[in-house]
């Protein structure tokens, strides 16, 4: 009996011991490291995101850290997916159609024509009219990748060297910008052109361009195309791009629920900066303004744009599945909002 009782205290203590000692033995491992790219260069990639990766380094107290890298840095742009789930990278923050998202959604990630005319609008339509659901579905379908939140940006301008004042103005503009809106905007002339990100800037100085279909007011002068382009075209072509955070399902997988909760903590933190930096950017830049001049295609004119993007919808959910339950969503939606009046519409 003392032999057994002796055997059972020291192999309690030996458990004991081994219990205590695994903290330390991760503590030697150092913390988990990610690696997330964005889709935006440094100078918005400081307003769009960097705060919310220095809170959360701040806040994981250790135990992780994201290396933040800015557009192309290690991957192209346009190939950004395809290093998510393979591993090179473990994070990204990007629209769907920039990356090249594999799944039959992606035409609605960025710009999608008309789709919102406010910030508030992306939200909304995520967390009450069934676009969360239909996101998570369609990652779901995708080996290693984790879709994780979608968020409002700014809305989408025209900005270019010389005028535009009319649908004709367009013709011929070779402009930088995110591939739905391109798309839909090269009917009437527009001609897309895509350049790594931190070349926009040259691009426009050497005339390659003509102009960017990138951005709104606040962006066009942080990173200083607003000092480059002389006009600024005051009709909108939607009132907020589509941008989402996926991570690698084998990353994702790795990380303790605790943090995984903090970093969507987090990335709600970075919705809630980019909404209020965009809504207050957007007027103050409209109004105070100097670098750029003002114009508008008449509104007469414009409403053909308005009825071209009502064809582009249903061309778009003629696709069937989720398209189709997309396209259905927004027309709710903006029918609701129209209903409701002011200060909704």
């Amino acid at each position: 009996m003392t032999s057994r009782r002796k055997f059972m205290t020291t192999s309690a203590l030996g458990a004991a011991a081994s219990t205590l000692a695994a903290p330390a033995v991760i503590a030697q491992q150092g913390p988990l490291k990610w690696r997330l790219q964005t889709y935006s260069g440094a100078p918005l990639g400081a307003h769009v995101i960097k705060p919310q990766i220095e809170a959360f380094n701040t806040a994981a107290n250790g135990e992780m850290e994201i290396e933040l890298y800015y557009a192309d840095q290690l991957v192209p742009t346009g190939e950004l997916f395809r290093a998510l789930q393979n591993g090179t990278l473990d994070a990204v923050q990007s629209d769907e159609a920039s990356m090249a998202s594999p799944v039959d959604i992606s035409v609605f990630g960025g710009y999608f024509p008309f789709a919102t005319r406010y910030s508030l609008d992306v939200p909304a339509l995520f967390n009450y009219y069934g676009l969360n659901e239909i996101w998570k579905e369609a990652y779901d379908e995708v080996d290693n990748v984790t879709w994780l939140s979608a968020g409002a940006w700014d809305p989408l301008h025209i900005f270019t060297k010389d005028p535009i004042r009319s649908l004709a103005d367009m013709r011929g503009k070779r402009v930088f910008g995110v591939p739905t809106a391109g798309r839909f905007l090269s009917q009437y002339g527009l001609i897309p052109v895509t350049v790594p990100w931190d070349d926009v800037e040259v691009a426009l100085q050497t005339g390659e361009l003509d102009g960017v279909a990138w951005c709104g007011f606040t962006e066009a002068y942080e990173v200083g195309w607003a000092d480059i382009c002389n006009y600024a075209l005051t009709n909108s072509v939607t009132g907020a791009w589509f941008g989402s955070y996926f991570a690698n399902t084998e990353s994702w997988n790795k990380v303790p629920p605790h943090l995984q909760e903090l970093f969507k903590i987090t990335i709600d933190q970075s919705h809630y900066y980019r909404a209020t930096w965009y809504w207050g950017g957007e007027a103050k830049l409209r109004v105070e303004g100097e670098k750029m001049e003002l114009t508008s295609i008449p509104q007469d004119e414009w409403s053909t744009v308005v009825k071209d993007a009502e064809k582009f919808w249903d061309q778009i959910a003629s696709k069937g599945g989720r398209p189709q339950r997309v396209v259905d969503a927004f027309k709710t939606y903006a029918a609701t909002m129209e209903k409701a009046g002011y200060p909704y519409r």
